[in-house]
């Protein structure tokens, strides 16, 4: 196989690589290993010369700390990103299909004249390109498909280890690695100009789509006022909480929380699905979860269709015991052997 260079984009909050941004490196280095080509990364905003301290592995670190990256502009972040594009010449370039990454990826294929691989769950290097994998039809089959060079590729959170793909022994030293420092946007010369951001509600919790474990609720929760039963669970558990598209347009939950089809994909250790019926739409974007725990009255449900677990019963019986008992397991003493 020819060298082939591999290009990743990585989001970081604060100098700390985000988990998505992880798993994107790690499956980066895990073709790197049979692509006999070289592997780099670009990083932008504040605090990204602490983000390349967790790259071992990586040959070229192409990065920005100008504080213009640090509020997301689109137009922006490709003009960074194109002179890393013309400067590096990838043959492969992997980001996170995250909000970000979406947007970016398109820009990227444009400019490669090629098309994007999207959410994409599984990757391998194949004659001439890569070998994709993603869920199709709500998750009820996965598609293959072959991407001939240049490709580009967008990672479903989640579904790749943040960890592993390199050996440390032969990874050079992050001192000794090239860095590029990409050039700032000119004052004037951004079209789109970000004139605001507010903090999303919920601003504390874990971020739905970077979450291990999601507590999540539907219409069989009945109101509003009975979502503090999910939030107590969610916090035991650490987890994120969710919510159905019918239940973020009925204004109980905050639209940031909606799972599904229109709204974010999610692909944690553990999804608890509580009083949500499995609608096509909703199974759309959690389906893929490692491990779906559903509690629903209804044993005709849909969503116990995809569940591993599924517990027919009352949400607001199952839901407080479950609580009881979580607490209860945490905070247990483990006896010796």
């Amino acid at each position: 196989m020819s060298d082939i260079n591999i290009l990743v984009f990585l989001e970081h909050q604060q100098g700390a690589l985000k988990r998505p941004a992880k798993e994107t490196a790690a499956a980066a280095r895990g073709l790197a290993v049979h692509s006999g080509g070289k592997l780099g990364a670009v990083i932008l905003g504040s605090g990204a010369s602490r983000g390349q301290c967790e790259l071992p592995g990586f040959d070229r670190i192409f990065l920005s700390e100008d504080r213009a990256y640090d509020t997301f502009n689109g137009e922006a972040v490709w003009g960074a990103l194109a002179a890393a594009l013309e400067e590096f010449r990838p043959s492969l370039v992997l980001l996170s299909a995250s909000a970000v990454g979406r947007e970016i990826a398109p820009r990227v294929a444009h400019a490669l004249k090629t098309a994007v691989a999207a959410d994409i769950t599984g990757l391998r290097l194949a004659a001439g390109g890569i070998e994709v994998k993603r869920p199709i039809y709500a998750g009820k089959a996965i598609a293959t498909y072959r991407c001939p060079f240049p490709a580009v590729a967008t990672l479903r959170p989640h579904a790749f280890p943040a960890g592993g793909g390199d050996d440390p022994a032969s990874s050079p030293s992050q001192a000794t690695v090239p860095v590029t420092v990409l050039p700032a946007p000119e004052a004037g010369s951004l079209r789109l100009q970000v004139v605001e951001t507010r903090t999303a509600p919920g601003t504390g919790r874990v971020e739905l789509t970077e979450a291990d474990i999601i507590v999540s609720g539907g219409r069989g929760m009945r109101g509003p006022e009975h979502f503090g039963l999910l939030e107590d669970l969610s916090k035991t558990l650490g987890a994120a909480l969710g919510a159905s598209r019918a239940v973020c347009d009925a204004g109980w939950r905050p639209h940031s929380e909606q799972v599904g089809q229109t709204g974010k994909t999610v692909c944690p250790k553990l999804y608890i699905a509580c009083g949500i019926s499995g609608a096509i739409q909703h199974l759309a974007g959690m389906s893929s979860s490692k491990c779906i725990v559903a509690i629903n009255k209804d044993p005709a449900a849909p969503i116990f269709q995809v569940a591993d677990y599924g517990i027919v019963g009352d949400v607001f019986e199952i839901v407080p015991l479950l609580n009881e008992k979580v607490k209860k397991y945490l905070h247990e003493p483990v006896s010796a052997p």
